[in-house]
């Protein structure tokens, strides 16, 4: 039996190859050649959870409500989640079962629809910075506002609605997911995130006002309430690195924590894109975690071997 287990937090990489053919056959191109990874990974004696990101595929959701709400409802934000969460869960579980059968292994794979619990009274919820759906003209964006939608300039690209993000403090599921990788399956939790909820004054569950919990976040709290032996963000580089895309690139084999507060207070790390994969890694080492690691799909058994990637290891 495995005793080792990692979180493995995909981004739109592994989803999306290329942003000019994000239909759905192309998506499934994407998981297979994700899945094929994963599958090696489970090969070499780990335990899995997957979690994943959701955004263009809300976006597209979005979109489309936009364009049929003259013939139907609209869907809540937390609605779509939970459906993103279902369709891409069903895509991953499928790929990875065909993955793991090409090597003669028999595991089950399930999908957890994943709650992840919020502060109702969190500053976010004042503060929206979050985009979602496409980008906009201002004419355009500016319609939603009347919706009670925010909406702001993204660098210089259009207008986009924004919502809040949300600290993430409790994954709702975590025993069923904990009991499941006790019993052998793989497990895809956390999709976007998780759906961000709030307790009532009574105590109950409810979805929280509209928002999207940082996908990153929410895998490194699961991998730390888990106690995972290993956190691994894949994204669309093999590895880290300072001084990037100018003449001066040096990539990061291993970094400590202190190392990568540096780093980040230096302005290496951009927002948006490799900073809160950084700090996502950090919380997990400083939460008790032993080892992070960041690479891309293609070299995740590469990088377990110690050939690639940034471990990020605690001071």
């Amino acid at each position: 039996m495995a005793t080792k287990t990692a979180v493995v937090a995909i981004g739109g990489n592994s989803l999306i190859l290329d942003k000019h053919h994000p239909d759905v056959s192309h998506q499934w191109e994407a998981v297979h050649e994700t899945c094929r990874h994963i599958a090696a990974m489970i090969e070499e004696g780990w335990n899995v959870v997957v979690t994943h990101g959701n955004g263009p595929q809300v976006g597209f959701i979005l979109r489309r409500n936009e364009l049929a709400a003259h013939e139907v409802h609209t869907t809540p934000l937390d609605l779509i989640g939970a459906d993103t969460q279902g369709a891409i869960g069903y895509m991953l579980q499928q790929g990875l079962d065909n993955a793991l059968r090409a090597r003669g292994i028999q595991k089950g794979v399930v999908t957890v629809i994943t709650q992840v619990l919020v502060n109702k009274d969190d500053p976010g919820f004042q503060n929206p910075t979050k985009p979602i759906g496409g980008f906009l003209e201002e004419v355009t964006a500016r319609k939603f506002e009347a919706d009670g939608w925010q909406v702001v300039e993204d660098a210089g690209r259009g207008w986009r609605r924004v919502i809040a993000s949300p600290q993430p403090l409790e994954i709702v599921e975590l025993d069923a997911i904990q009991h499941m990788i006790q019993d052998g399956f793989t497990v895809i939790a956390c999709g976007g995130g998780g759906i961000p909820v709030i307790r009532t004054d009574e105590g109950e569950l409810k979805g929280a006002p509209p928002s999207v919990i940082d996908k990153d976040r929410a895998s490194s709290l699961l991998a730390s309430h888990m106690k995972a032996d290993l956190f691994i963000i894949s994204t669309g580089v093999e590895q880290v690195a300072i001084s990037f895309n100018t003449p001066q690139q040096k990539n990061l084999d291993r970094i400590t924590v202190a190392q990568a507060k540096e780093y980040m207070a230096a302005g290496e790390f951009a927002e948006g894109s490799m900073k809160p994969k950084i700090q996502a890694a950090i919380r997990f080492l400083e939460r008790g975690g032993q080892q992070a690691l960041i690479t891309d799909p293609p070299n995740i058994l590469r990088a377990l071997r110690g050939e690639t990637g940034t471990w990020l290891l605690p001071d």
